[in-house]
Protein backbone atom coordinates (compact mmCIF):
# COMPACT_ATOMS: atom_id res chain seq x y z
CA UNK A 1 0.00 0.00 0.00
CA UNK A 2 1.44 3.39 -0.94
CA UNK A 3 1.66 6.04 1.73
CA UNK A 4 -1.01 8.47 0.67
CA UNK A 5 -2.01 11.20 3.05
CA UNK A 6 -5.65 11.56 3.91
CA UNK A 7 -7.12 15.01 4.43
CA UNK A 8 -8.26 16.04 7.86
CA UNK A 9 -11.97 15.46 8.00
CA UNK A 10 -14.27 17.80 9.94
CA UNK A 11 -15.52 16.84 13.39
CA UNK A 12 -17.44 19.55 15.15
CA UNK A 13 -17.80 19.91 18.89
CA UNK A 14 -21.53 20.61 18.41
CA UNK A 15 -21.93 17.13 16.91
CA UNK A 16 -23.50 15.17 19.84
CA UNK A 17 -21.73 11.92 18.99
CA UNK A 18 -18.33 13.57 18.60
CA UNK A 19 -18.79 15.63 21.77
CA UNK A 20 -19.76 12.49 23.74
CA UNK A 21 -16.73 10.59 22.44
CA UNK A 22 -14.47 13.54 23.29
CA UNK A 23 -15.80 13.63 26.86
CA UNK A 24 -15.44 9.87 27.19
CA UNK A 25 -11.86 9.98 25.89
CA UNK A 26 -10.99 12.79 28.31
CA UNK A 27 -12.43 10.83 31.23
CA UNK A 28 -10.76 7.58 30.19
CA UNK A 29 -7.37 9.29 29.86
CA UNK A 30 -7.77 11.25 33.08
CA UNK A 31 -8.65 8.28 35.28
CA UNK A 32 -5.80 6.23 33.84
CA UNK A 33 -3.37 9.10 34.38
CA UNK A 34 -4.63 9.53 37.93
CA UNK A 35 -4.10 5.84 38.69
CA UNK A 36 -0.64 5.73 37.09
CA UNK A 37 0.63 8.76 38.93
CA UNK A 38 -1.05 7.81 42.19
CA UNK A 39 0.90 4.55 41.93
CA UNK A 40 4.16 6.21 40.94
CA UNK A 41 3.95 9.18 43.31
CA UNK A 42 2.98 6.85 46.14
CA UNK A 43 5.88 4.52 45.41
CA UNK A 44 8.20 7.50 45.03
CA UNK A 45 7.19 8.97 48.38
CA UNK A 46 7.49 5.64 50.15
CA UNK A 47 10.82 4.82 48.51
CA UNK A 48 12.23 8.19 49.61
CA UNK A 49 10.90 8.09 53.18
CA UNK A 50 9.67 4.61 54.19
CA UNK A 51 10.80 1.60 52.15
CA UNK A 52 14.40 1.94 53.28
CA UNK A 53 13.35 0.95 56.82
CA UNK A 54 10.88 -1.73 55.71
CA UNK A 55 12.72 -3.53 52.91
CA UNK A 56 16.39 -2.53 53.29
CA UNK A 57 16.78 -2.44 57.07
CA UNK A 58 20.06 -4.41 56.84
CA UNK A 59 21.84 -1.36 55.35
CA UNK A 60 23.07 1.88 56.98
CA UNK A 61 20.27 4.51 56.86
CA UNK A 62 21.78 6.72 54.12
CA UNK A 63 22.46 3.73 51.82
CA UNK A 64 19.09 2.20 52.64
CA UNK A 65 17.63 5.33 51.00
CA UNK A 66 19.89 4.79 47.96
CA UNK A 67 18.76 1.14 47.69
CA UNK A 68 15.11 2.11 48.16
CA UNK A 69 15.31 4.77 45.43
CA UNK A 70 17.13 2.22 43.26
CA UNK A 71 14.07 -0.06 43.53
CA UNK A 72 12.03 2.94 42.39
CA UNK A 73 14.40 3.48 39.46
CA UNK A 74 14.26 -0.20 38.44
CA UNK A 75 10.66 0.28 37.35
CA UNK A 76 11.86 2.72 34.73
CA UNK A 77 14.05 0.02 33.17
CA UNK A 78 10.94 -1.98 32.35
CA UNK A 79 9.10 0.97 30.86
CA UNK A 80 10.83 1.03 27.44
CA UNK A 81 10.20 -2.72 27.11
CA UNK A 82 6.55 -2.19 27.98
CA UNK A 83 6.39 0.76 25.60
CA UNK A 84 7.93 -1.32 22.81
CA UNK A 85 5.61 -4.28 23.39
CA UNK A 86 2.33 -2.45 23.98
CA UNK A 87 3.17 0.42 21.61
CA UNK A 88 3.52 -2.09 18.78
CA UNK A 89 0.14 -3.60 19.67
CA UNK A 90 -1.39 -0.11 19.86
CA UNK A 91 -0.30 0.69 16.30
CA UNK A 92 -1.40 -2.71 14.97
CA UNK A 93 -4.60 -3.42 16.90
CA UNK A 94 -5.77 0.01 18.08
CA UNK A 95 -5.47 2.26 21.12
CA UNK A 96 -8.45 1.13 23.20
CA UNK A 97 -7.65 -2.48 24.11
CA UNK A 98 -4.02 -1.80 24.88
CA UNK A 99 -5.15 0.79 27.43
CA UNK A 100 -7.43 -1.80 29.05
CA UNK A 101 -4.57 -4.29 29.47
CA UNK A 102 -2.02 -1.76 30.75
CA UNK A 103 -4.30 -0.42 33.46
CA UNK A 104 -4.88 -3.95 34.77
CA UNK A 105 -1.18 -4.83 34.82
CA UNK A 106 -0.03 -1.60 36.38
CA UNK A 107 -2.77 -1.37 38.99
CA UNK A 108 -2.55 -5.05 39.89
CA UNK A 109 1.17 -4.77 40.67
CA UNK A 110 0.52 -1.76 42.90
CA UNK A 111 -2.16 -3.60 44.86
CA UNK A 112 0.13 -6.58 45.43
CA UNK A 113 2.83 -4.32 46.92
CA UNK A 114 0.41 -3.75 49.81
CA UNK A 115 0.52 -7.50 50.56
CA UNK A 116 4.31 -7.88 50.66
CA UNK A 117 6.10 -9.07 53.83
CA UNK A 118 9.01 -6.87 54.98
CA UNK A 119 12.74 -7.63 55.37
CA UNK A 120 12.31 -8.44 59.06
CA UNK A 121 9.72 -11.08 58.11
CA UNK A 122 11.31 -12.90 55.15
CA UNK A 123 14.78 -11.38 54.76
CA UNK A 124 16.28 -10.85 51.31
CA UNK A 125 13.13 -12.09 49.56
CA UNK A 126 11.31 -8.91 50.61
CA UNK A 127 13.35 -6.48 48.45
CA UNK A 128 13.46 -9.07 45.63
CA UNK A 129 9.66 -9.35 45.51
CA UNK A 130 9.32 -5.58 45.79
CA UNK A 131 11.61 -5.17 42.79
CA UNK A 132 9.69 -7.77 40.74
CA UNK A 133 6.39 -5.97 41.35
CA UNK A 134 8.01 -2.64 40.57
CA UNK A 135 9.19 -4.11 37.25
CA UNK A 136 5.64 -5.28 36.47
CA UNK A 137 4.30 -1.87 37.39
CA UNK A 138 6.83 -0.21 35.06
CA UNK A 139 6.10 -2.64 32.21
CA UNK A 140 2.42 -1.70 32.25
CA UNK A 141 3.11 1.99 32.71
CA UNK A 142 5.43 1.92 29.69
CA UNK A 143 2.48 2.31 27.32
CA UNK A 144 -0.20 3.65 29.64
CA UNK A 145 0.68 7.33 29.50
CA UNK A 146 1.74 7.16 25.85
CA UNK A 147 -1.64 5.63 25.02
CA UNK A 148 -3.49 8.32 26.93
CA UNK A 149 -1.43 11.00 25.16
CA UNK A 150 -2.13 9.60 21.70
CA UNK A 151 -5.78 8.91 22.46
CA UNK A 152 -6.49 12.46 23.55
CA UNK A 153 -4.53 14.15 20.77
CA UNK A 154 -6.33 12.06 18.14
CA UNK A 155 -9.75 12.93 19.56
CA UNK A 156 -9.12 16.67 20.08
CA UNK A 157 -10.21 19.45 17.68
CA UNK A 158 -7.10 20.69 15.90
CA UNK A 159 -7.13 24.39 16.82
CA UNK A 160 -7.60 23.53 20.51
CA UNK A 161 -5.55 20.35 20.56
CA UNK A 162 -3.05 21.77 23.05
CA UNK A 163 -5.79 22.68 25.52
CA UNK A 164 -7.82 19.47 25.20
CA UNK A 165 -4.73 17.23 25.19
CA UNK A 166 -3.59 18.81 28.45
CA UNK A 167 -6.91 18.25 30.26
CA UNK A 168 -6.44 14.51 31.01
CA UNK A 169 -3.03 15.26 32.45
CA UNK A 170 -4.77 17.01 35.28
CA UNK A 171 -5.30 13.37 36.26
CA UNK A 172 -1.53 13.21 36.79
CA UNK A 173 -1.82 15.99 39.31
CA UNK A 174 -4.88 14.41 40.94
CA UNK A 175 -2.98 11.15 41.33
CA UNK A 176 0.09 12.93 42.70
CA UNK A 177 -2.09 15.08 44.95
CA UNK A 178 -3.99 12.07 46.27
CA UNK A 179 -0.75 10.20 46.99
CA UNK A 180 0.74 13.21 48.79
CA UNK A 181 -2.42 13.81 50.83
CA UNK A 182 -2.65 10.15 51.80
CA UNK A 183 1.00 10.12 52.85
CA UNK A 184 0.68 13.41 54.78
CA UNK A 185 -2.28 12.08 56.74
CA UNK A 186 -0.64 8.74 57.40
CA UNK A 187 2.51 10.49 58.61
CA UNK A 188 0.43 11.69 61.57
CA UNK A 189 0.13 8.11 62.81
CA UNK A 190 2.51 6.79 65.48
CA UNK A 191 5.56 5.12 63.92
CA UNK A 192 4.68 1.70 65.29
CA UNK A 193 1.28 1.85 63.55
CA UNK A 194 2.55 3.46 60.35
CA UNK A 195 5.47 1.08 59.85
CA UNK A 196 3.58 -1.86 61.30
CA UNK A 197 0.57 -2.15 58.98
CA UNK A 198 -0.92 1.22 57.98
CA UNK A 199 1.57 1.80 55.13
CA UNK A 200 -0.17 -1.01 53.22
CA UNK A 201 -3.57 0.72 53.05
CA UNK A 202 -3.01 3.12 50.10
CA UNK A 203 -1.50 0.37 47.95
CA UNK A 204 -4.45 -1.93 48.57
CA UNK A 205 -6.93 0.91 48.02
CA UNK A 206 -5.64 1.48 44.46
CA UNK A 207 -7.77 -1.53 43.48
CA UNK A 208 -10.82 0.77 43.53
CA UNK A 209 -9.24 3.06 40.92
CA UNK A 210 -8.49 0.03 38.74
CA UNK A 211 -12.16 -0.97 38.63
CA UNK A 212 -13.26 2.59 37.83
CA UNK A 213 -10.71 2.99 35.01
CA UNK A 214 -11.59 -0.40 33.57
CA UNK A 215 -15.32 0.41 33.50
CA UNK A 216 -14.72 3.68 31.64
CA UNK A 217 -12.25 2.29 29.10
CA UNK A 218 -14.43 -0.64 28.12
CA UNK A 219 -17.06 1.90 26.97
CA UNK A 220 -14.55 3.88 24.88
CA UNK A 221 -14.61 3.90 21.06
CA UNK A 222 -11.48 3.63 18.91
CA UNK A 223 -9.86 6.93 17.88
CA UNK A 224 -10.92 8.47 14.52
CA UNK A 225 -7.38 8.52 13.14
CA UNK A 226 -6.85 4.79 13.73
CA UNK A 227 -10.26 4.11 12.17
CA UNK A 228 -9.05 6.01 9.08
CA UNK A 229 -5.94 3.83 8.93
CA UNK A 230 -8.08 0.70 9.01
CA UNK A 231 -10.48 2.12 6.42
CA UNK A 232 -7.64 2.79 3.96
CA UNK A 233 -5.81 -0.45 4.89
CA UNK A 234 -2.76 1.53 6.00
CA UNK A 235 -2.25 -0.04 9.45
CA UNK A 236 1.45 -0.77 9.90
CA UNK A 237 2.30 -4.49 9.88
CA UNK A 238 5.79 -3.80 11.29
CA UNK A 239 5.66 -0.64 13.40
CA UNK A 240 8.96 -1.51 15.13
CA UNK A 241 10.75 -1.55 11.78
CA UNK A 242 9.15 1.76 10.84
CA UNK A 243 10.07 3.48 14.10
CA UNK A 244 13.75 2.51 13.73
CA UNK A 245 13.92 3.47 10.04
CA UNK A 246 11.58 6.46 9.71
CA UNK A 247 10.81 7.54 13.27
CA UNK A 248 14.22 7.50 14.96
CA UNK A 249 14.77 11.25 14.60
CA UNK A 250 11.42 11.96 16.26
CA UNK A 251 12.18 9.57 19.13
CA UNK A 252 15.59 11.18 19.68
CA UNK A 253 14.20 14.71 19.82
CA UNK A 254 11.29 13.53 21.98
CA UNK A 255 13.74 12.04 24.49
CA UNK A 256 15.60 15.34 24.67
CA UNK A 257 12.38 17.28 25.22
CA UNK A 258 11.46 15.03 28.13
CA UNK A 259 14.75 15.14 30.05
CA UNK A 260 14.03 18.24 32.15
CA UNK A 261 10.29 17.64 32.51
CA UNK A 262 10.54 14.01 33.61
CA UNK A 263 13.83 14.19 35.47
CA UNK A 264 12.91 17.44 37.21
CA UNK A 265 9.57 16.03 38.26
CA UNK A 266 11.07 13.04 40.06
CA UNK A 267 13.89 15.12 41.55
CA UNK A 268 11.36 17.41 43.21
CA UNK A 269 8.96 14.60 44.18
CA UNK A 270 11.48 12.09 45.58
CA UNK A 271 15.07 13.29 45.79
CA UNK A 272 14.20 16.65 47.35
CA UNK A 273 12.10 14.90 50.01
CA UNK A 274 14.90 12.42 50.78
CA UNK A 275 17.33 15.35 50.99
CA UNK A 276 15.36 17.52 53.43
CA UNK A 277 13.75 14.75 55.53
CA UNK A 278 16.62 12.22 55.63
CA UNK A 279 20.05 12.26 57.22
CA UNK A 280 21.62 14.83 54.89
CA UNK A 281 20.70 17.96 56.90
CA UNK A 282 21.68 18.77 60.48
CA UNK A 283 18.02 19.50 61.27
CA UNK A 284 15.84 17.39 58.96
CA UNK A 285 12.38 18.63 58.01
CA UNK A 286 9.43 16.52 59.14
CA UNK A 287 8.48 14.14 56.33
CA UNK A 288 4.79 15.05 56.57
CA UNK A 289 5.53 18.78 56.30
CA UNK A 290 7.88 18.32 53.32
CA UNK A 291 5.23 16.33 51.46
CA UNK A 292 2.96 19.38 51.46
CA UNK A 293 5.27 20.85 48.83
CA UNK A 294 4.22 18.06 46.46
CA UNK A 295 0.57 18.58 47.40
CA UNK A 296 0.60 22.34 46.73
CA UNK A 297 2.69 21.86 43.59
CA UNK A 298 0.04 19.49 42.23
CA UNK A 299 -2.68 22.07 42.90
CA UNK A 300 -0.70 24.75 41.05
CA UNK A 301 -0.15 22.34 38.16
CA UNK A 302 -3.90 21.86 37.72
CA UNK A 303 -4.04 25.49 36.60
CA UNK A 304 -0.72 25.60 34.75
CA UNK A 305 -1.37 22.51 32.58
CA UNK A 306 -4.49 23.70 30.70
CA UNK A 307 -3.15 27.27 30.62
CA UNK A 308 0.12 26.32 28.94
CA UNK A 309 -1.71 23.91 26.65
CA UNK A 310 -3.95 26.81 25.60
CA UNK A 311 -0.98 29.14 25.16
CA UNK A 312 0.70 26.55 22.93
CA UNK A 313 -2.41 26.66 20.71
CA UNK A 314 -2.01 30.42 20.36
CA UNK A 315 1.76 30.95 20.24
CA UNK A 316 3.14 27.53 19.30
CA UNK A 317 4.40 24.48 21.18
CA UNK A 318 8.12 25.28 21.03
CA UNK A 319 8.13 28.74 22.63
CA UNK A 320 6.03 27.66 25.64
CA UNK A 321 8.06 24.47 26.10
CA UNK A 322 11.30 26.45 25.91
CA UNK A 323 10.06 28.89 28.53
CA UNK A 324 9.55 26.03 31.01
CA UNK A 325 12.99 24.55 30.32
CA UNK A 326 14.74 27.90 30.75
CA UNK A 327 12.83 28.54 33.98
CA UNK A 328 14.07 25.21 35.40
CA UNK A 329 17.61 26.03 34.31
CA UNK A 330 17.51 29.36 36.16
CA UNK A 331 15.65 27.88 39.14
CA UNK A 332 17.91 24.87 39.81
CA UNK A 333 20.70 26.49 41.82
CA UNK A 334 18.67 28.80 44.11
CA UNK A 335 16.12 26.00 44.63
CA UNK A 336 18.63 23.44 45.93
CA UNK A 337 20.48 26.03 48.01
CA UNK A 338 17.20 27.02 49.67
CA UNK A 339 16.36 23.36 50.30
CA UNK A 340 19.72 22.93 52.03
CA UNK A 341 18.78 25.62 54.58
CA UNK A 342 16.18 23.26 56.08
CA UNK A 343 13.47 25.84 56.72
CA UNK A 344 10.11 23.97 56.52
CA UNK A 345 8.13 26.83 54.92
CA UNK A 346 10.84 27.47 52.34
CA UNK A 347 11.07 23.76 51.53
CA UNK A 348 7.34 23.59 50.82
CA UNK A 349 7.46 26.69 48.57
CA UNK A 350 10.53 25.53 46.62
CA UNK A 351 9.12 22.07 45.90
CA UNK A 352 5.68 23.47 45.04
CA UNK A 353 7.07 25.97 42.51
CA UNK A 354 9.41 23.36 41.03
CA UNK A 355 6.56 20.92 40.39
CA UNK A 356 3.78 23.40 39.66
CA UNK A 357 5.61 25.89 37.44
CA UNK A 358 8.94 24.52 36.16
CA UNK A 359 7.83 20.97 35.35
CA UNK A 360 4.28 21.59 34.18
CA UNK A 361 5.04 24.55 31.94
CA UNK A 362 6.80 21.92 29.81
CA UNK A 363 4.21 19.17 30.30
CA UNK A 364 1.32 21.38 29.10
CA UNK A 365 2.49 21.77 25.48
CA UNK A 366 4.12 18.33 25.52
CA UNK A 367 0.73 16.60 25.70
CA UNK A 368 -0.05 17.59 22.10
CA UNK A 369 3.50 18.02 20.84
CA UNK A 370 4.72 14.42 21.23
CA UNK A 371 1.83 12.87 19.21
CA UNK A 372 2.28 15.59 16.58
CA UNK A 373 5.91 14.56 16.08
CA UNK A 374 4.97 11.16 14.60
CA UNK A 375 3.09 9.86 11.59
CA UNK A 376 -0.17 7.99 11.99
CA UNK A 377 1.17 4.48 11.30
CA UNK A 378 3.65 4.42 14.20
CA UNK A 379 2.46 7.23 16.48
CA UNK A 380 1.69 5.09 19.54
CA UNK A 381 5.07 3.35 19.40
CA UNK A 382 6.91 6.60 18.69
CA UNK A 383 5.38 8.41 21.65
CA UNK A 384 5.93 5.38 23.90
CA UNK A 385 9.61 5.13 22.93
CA UNK A 386 10.24 8.87 23.38
CA UNK A 387 8.51 8.87 26.75
CA UNK A 388 9.98 5.70 28.17
CA UNK A 389 13.58 5.96 27.01
CA UNK A 390 13.61 9.42 28.57
CA UNK A 391 11.94 7.97 31.67
CA UNK A 392 14.95 5.70 32.15
CA UNK A 393 17.57 8.34 31.36
CA UNK A 394 15.90 11.12 33.34
CA UNK A 395 13.29 9.95 35.87
CA UNK A 396 14.82 6.55 36.58
CA UNK A 397 18.27 7.95 37.31
CA UNK A 398 17.09 11.09 39.10
CA UNK A 399 16.43 9.43 42.45
CA UNK A 400 19.19 6.86 42.69
CA UNK A 401 21.98 8.94 41.08
CA UNK A 402 20.94 12.03 43.00
CA UNK A 403 20.82 10.11 46.29
CA UNK A 404 24.24 8.60 45.55
CA UNK A 405 25.72 12.02 44.84
CA UNK A 406 24.32 13.32 48.11
CA UNK A 407 25.56 10.26 50.04
CA UNK A 408 29.16 10.47 48.80
CA UNK A 409 29.33 14.27 49.16
CA UNK A 410 27.86 14.46 52.69
CA UNK A 411 24.73 16.20 51.40
CA UNK A 412 26.30 18.87 49.17
CA UNK A 413 23.35 20.69 47.55
CA UNK A 414 25.47 21.85 44.60
CA UNK A 415 25.64 18.40 42.96
CA UNK A 416 21.88 17.87 42.50
CA UNK A 417 21.61 21.51 41.36
CA UNK A 418 24.19 20.88 38.61
CA UNK A 419 22.40 17.66 37.70
CA UNK A 420 19.04 19.44 37.32
CA UNK A 421 20.60 22.29 35.34
CA UNK A 422 22.19 19.78 32.94
CA UNK A 423 18.78 18.18 32.28
CA UNK A 424 17.30 21.63 31.64
CA UNK A 425 20.08 22.48 29.18
CA UNK A 426 19.43 19.30 27.18
CA UNK A 427 15.71 20.10 26.91
CA UNK A 428 16.32 23.75 26.03
CA UNK A 429 18.63 22.70 23.20
CA UNK A 430 16.08 20.13 22.00
CA UNK A 431 13.41 22.81 21.51
CA UNK A 432 15.65 24.26 18.76
CA UNK A 433 15.85 20.90 16.96
CA UNK A 434 12.14 20.26 16.47
CA UNK A 435 9.85 22.03 13.97
CA UNK A 436 6.72 23.80 15.14
CA UNK A 437 3.96 21.14 15.22
CA UNK A 438 0.93 23.22 16.22
CA UNK A 439 -2.07 22.29 14.07
CA UNK A 440 -0.39 19.36 12.33
CA UNK A 441 -2.68 16.92 10.51
CA UNK A 442 -2.60 13.70 12.55
CA UNK A 443 -3.74 11.69 9.52
CA UNK A 444 -0.38 12.34 7.88
CA UNK A 445 1.94 9.35 7.64
CA UNK A 446 5.26 11.23 7.72
CA UNK A 447 6.99 12.48 10.88
CA UNK A 448 7.20 16.18 11.70
CA UNK A 449 10.98 16.17 12.12
CA UNK A 450 11.34 15.19 8.47
CA UNK A 451 9.60 18.32 7.16
CA UNK A 452 10.50 21.98 7.02
CA UNK A 453 10.24 24.16 10.12
CA UNK A 454 8.13 26.52 7.99
CA UNK A 455 5.38 23.92 7.61
CA UNK A 456 3.31 25.46 10.40
CA UNK A 457 3.11 28.80 8.60
CA UNK A 458 1.87 27.11 5.43
CA UNK A 459 -1.05 25.54 7.30
CA UNK A 460 -2.55 28.71 8.77
CA UNK A 461 -4.92 29.22 5.86
CA UNK A 462 -6.08 25.60 6.00
CA UNK A 463 -6.84 25.89 9.70
CA UNK A 464 -9.01 28.92 9.07
CA UNK A 465 -11.13 26.88 6.66
CA UNK A 466 -11.49 23.81 8.92
CA UNK A 467 -11.12 25.15 12.47
CA UNK A 468 -12.49 22.08 14.21
CA UNK A 469 -10.98 19.29 12.16
CA UNK A 470 -8.94 16.65 13.95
Amino acid sequence: MTETTAQQHPAHTDDPEYAANLRRATLASSVGSALEYFDFALYGLFSALVFGQLFFSNLPPEFAVVASLASFGVGFLARPLGGLFFGTLGDRLGRKWVLVVTILLMGGATTLIGLLPTFDQIGIWAPILLTVLRLAQGFGAGAEQAGATVLMAEYSPVQRRGFFSALPFIGIQLGTLLAALVFSLMALLPDEVFFGWAWRIPFLASFVLILLALFIRLRLKETPTFVELEKHEQVASRPIREIFTKGLAGVTVGVGLRMAENGGSYMFQTLALAFVAGNFLANPVDRGVATWGVTIGSLIAMLVLPLTGHLSDRFGRRIIYRAGAVFMLVYAFPAWWLLSQGDPVTVVIVIALGIGIAVNTMLGPQCAMLPELFGNRHRYLGVAMAREISAVLAGGLAGVLGAYLLAVSDGDWLLPAIYMAALALITTASTFLVPETRGRDLLRLDDAVNVSTDEGHDRDADLAVAPLSR
